[in-house]
């Protein structure tokens, strides 16, 4: 039986890596690859403990338009991209492709969308799938083909593996309610705000009693809290527009056939930006 699919929110681990490693790592050039160095060691971590059948980097923009348009408070304000990080965001293609890994890239979608449309198409054609991100909002593509390998800040422990039987222990509800249940709590890092007066608790409990956001709203005139009913009764639109926004769009893509990592490739481009450490390792592997 063949490895998963691993699929990978590249512009999240390029970020962790960032921030987790010191930019006075450089290269051959004399400019900092931190970023870089720190997502392959990240992805290659993965690759030896799970020998998937191929990887995919996902990227995409930062916000796709149609969710701005939804809500104009989404994503939430975020710093600009570092000066030294946006050369190695511009590197990353051609050096990951090294690797032997695929990178896909869309102008119109998140790099969300695009890892739950690749589980989706790995899960009809029968296979299984890794989700590798730093974002929870995954956690909605988990099921019985797909788990995600949660990376905490940093990056620096293991990715934690997360199925079905772990989102359910996190908010007491299956995947497939996370949109519903962020639309309710709220989402600060997106911008997302949720329903007025309603915290995480409440709004678990909501979705434990009614089964969806939507026929939350629909009884929503029946609630005996007075906030919990104004919410419900007042922002029902709203409230549909940030499920919207936290749900994950379908997309077609051309699922990668079983493509072993090319560690002898990967060494050379290591070697060639100036990480000689991890190409004498990457030697040793291929």
């Amino acid at each position: 039986m063949s490895g998963p699919l691993l699929v990978v929110d590249a512009p999240s681990m390029l970020f962790r890596a960032f921030y987790a490693l010191p930019d006075t790592i450089k290269g051959a050039d004399g400019e900092p690859v931190n970023a870089l160095l720190g997502t392959a060691n990240l992805i290659l971590r993965e690759v030896e403990q799970h020998r998937p059948r191929a990887v995919v980097l996902c990227f995409g923009p930062d916000a796709a338009d149609y969710r701005v348009e939804l809500f104009d408070g989404y994503p939430a304000e975020r710093p600009e991209v570092p000066e030294t990080l946006a050369p190695q965001f511009l590197a990353s293609r051609a050096f990951f492709e090294a690797f032997g890994w695929t990178v896909a890239v869309s102008d119109s979608l998140e790099a969300d969308d695009l890892l739950g449309a690749y589980a989706r198409r790995e899960t009809e054609a029968g296979g299984r799938t890794l989700v590798m991100t730093g974002d929870r909002d995954m956690f909605q593509c988990v099921g019985d083909s797909v788990q995600v390998l949660y990376v905490r800040t940093g990056g620096k422990q293991d990715a934690k593996l997360v199925d079905a039987a772990e989102v359910r222990r996190r908010y007491e509800m299956p995947p497939k309610l996370v949109p519903d249940f962020i639309a309710l709590r709220s989402d600060p890092s997106d911008g997302i705000p949720g329903a007025k007066g309603i915290g995480e608790k409440t709004a678990a409990e909501l979705l434990q009693r009614h089964g969806s956001l939507e026929e939350a709203l629909d009884r929503g005139v029946r609630e005996t809290r007075p906030s919990v009913r104004a919410a419900l009764c007042t922002q029902a639109d709203e409230l549909r527009a940030f499920k919207e926004i936290a749900t994950l769009q379908d997309v077609d893509v051309e699922l990668p056939p079983d493509t072993p990592t090319d560690y002898a490739g990967a060494a050379a481009a290591a070697r060639e930006v100036g990480m000689e450490r991890l190409a004498k390792r990457l030697e040793q592997l291929a």
